[in-house]
Parts: C-alpha cells; structure tokens; sequence
C-alpha cells in the first residue's frame, strides 16, 4: 500500500477473510489508515513516504526488525507513524500496555515508479522485440500477397491471348511486366532478367513461388515447368490455370463474407474491456487510477493484458480460414 490502503481479496477457490482497513480524514502530510481488528497485515510504502495507523487500540511500544528499512513509532496512545528510509522489507511489531504484540505489519519499501519503470520497459522491451516489427512486415506481407493474387488472373489471361495470337511465351511475359501493375510487374520482370543470365524459363517461373510464397505462383511455375519439359497445349493449360485462380479468388470472398459475422463479435469483445476502462476513467478517475499508481493494480493490469492478449490471438486462430 502506497498512500491508500486496498483491501479485499479475490481467489479463484476459498474464500479467504481479510480483515478491513478504512482510510480516516488526516490533518496531516501522512495518511492515516484505519486498522481496528486485524493482526498480520502488508503495508507497501513509497521510498520516503510515511503512513500512520490508527489501531483504535491502545499500544505503547513498537520495534522493527529492519529500521534501516523503515522507522516505527509511536505517535498517540493508539497511532503508529512509519516512515520509510530504504528499499527493502521489515516486520513492524506493535506492543500493548502488557508487551504482548497487538498486530504486526509487514512493511516494503520500493522506489516509486520502480514497478512502473519495469512494466514500461516491458511492454518496449516487447513490442521492440515481438510486436510492432512483426506485426508491420506481417501487414506488408499479406498486402502485397493480396496485390498480386488481385492481377495474377489477369496476367495469366493476357499470355493465354497471346500465345493464341502466335506470340511466343517469353514475350507474352514481356507484355505482362510492361503493363502490369505492382507487384506483379516487379516479379515477371525478375523472371525475364532470370531468364536472359541463362537459366530456362521454367525455373525461372518455379522461382517466382520463392519471392511470392502463395500457392496461386507455385500453380503458375509447375505448369510452365511441365510445359518447357513435355510439351503440349500450352494455351488450354493457362486457360485452365486461370479458371482456377478465379475459383480461388471467389472461395477466398466467400469464406471472408461468412466469417465477417465471427470477426465482428470478436472485435467487440476484444474492445469492450479497454473501451469500459475508458468510460471508468472518465466518470470516477480515483476508482480505476489504483490500477497503475498502486503496485498490485499494476500486477493486475498486467495480468489482464496478458490473458486479454491470449484471448484475442485465439479468437483470431479460430476466425482465420487458410484454404
């Protein structure tokens, strides 16, 4: 507990009892907590903050067992005053009239903004390494598939016709990489710069699946491949190249078209969470500000931000089709 006192405990099995603490009014730089009835508590404090607890019991003496850690006093006949000196962790024993211990509280003492340094450095430490980087190759990536296989079946239709018109089919690639748009011409215009250092042009076409990792290029470079090789109807096998991509294409728009419905929901209940802290924090900011000025709601809001992580990178498994 930094300068508020959190009470309340949540398990996931047995209920556990843990007896209140109730901040009261201070006149005083220190706040004062309010602790009538329980005899073991955890008290965080800030380095250099200070705390008073009003036990509502008389005390007379209090010893810790770390004074270097924090310094224990005896302010009135039934208020303690702790000070914190260093980072650390002390046992602050509070005595009665008869030196019998009336409560004790177990003190720690960390750097403010200590916690908040870390999960910071986290989080960056995260998205430097795993997160943006990946996520913004990965978007360029699917982007640029996307373009491609968009103009691929064109493309094949325009060597088809030329092929037919009695064009050979080295310059039917040359008419593809002219007047194709990116990234298709980029790629046709590597397979023709491949194709003039001496390499056939069959494995000039199959490499294409290597810079352009789809199936669709891999259909593409088996059937000029097959073709350099054995020969045959060249033109009917493009033809029938190019009936299939567009049947791929139209299975792709359909299966996005049936799972917009699941995408949706998932969306919305990925932002619900955040969307709820942000209407929270615009009605009553002291209830949820505890969630990254106290330590433990710092752990928590971790805690949440992983399993919200998870979540989401399962729904997002579970609404992403790969045919």
């Amino acid at each position: 507990i930094r300068d508020d006192l959190v009470t309340g405990v949540q398990t996931c099995a047995l209920p556990i009892f843990v007896p209140s603490i109730k901040p009261a009014d201070s006149t005083g730089t220190a706040p004062v907590m309010v602790d009538p009835a329980s005899a073991n508590s955890t008290v965080e404090l800030g380095l250099g903050r200070s705390i008073v607890i009003d036990l509502r019991r008389n005390v007379t003496s209090v010893r810790s067992s770390e004074p270097t850690v924090a310094n224990a006093t005896v302010r009135s006949a039934q208020q303690i005053y702790v000070t914190a000196a260093t980072e650390g962790r002390t046992s602050v024993v509070v005595l009665d009239n008869a030196g019998k211990p009336v409560a004790t509280y177990d003190v720690f003492v960390a750097a403010e903004g200590g916690m908040r340094g870390l999960l910071g450095a986290l989080g960056l430490a995260f998205a430097a390494g795993m997160g943006l980087p990946r996520w913004a190759l990965g978007y360029l990536k699917t982007r640029r598939e996307k373009a491609f296989l968009k103009a691929l079946p064109d493309a094949v239709d325009v060597i088809v016709r030329g092929i037919k018109a009695g064009l050979p089919l080295f310059e039917s690639i040359k008419v593809v990489a002219a007047d194709a748009p990116e990234p298709l011409r980029g790629e046709f215009m590597a397979i023709i710069e491949t194709q003039a250092i001496g390499m056939p042009l069959g494995d000039a076409c199959v490499r294409l699946y290597e810079r352009m990792p789809v199936p669709e290029a891999n259909f593409f470079g088996i059937v000029i491949a097959i073709q350099q090789k054995s020969g045959g109807n060249l033109s009917e096998a493009l033809g029938n190249l190019s009936k299939v991509l567009r049947d791929r294409k139209r299975m792709a728009e359909k299966i996005q078209a049936m799972s917009m419905e699941a995408k949706a929901s998932a969306g919305i209940i990925g932002s619900l969470p955040p969307i709820v802290m942000l209407l929270v924090y615009l009605s009553t900011p002291e209830y949820i500000s505890l969630l990254w000025t106290h330590p433990t709601g710092q752990l928590m809001l971790v805690g949440c931000v992983i399993w919200m992580s998870m979540g989401i990178f399962v729904m997002k498994r579970m609404i992403n089709f790969d045919f």
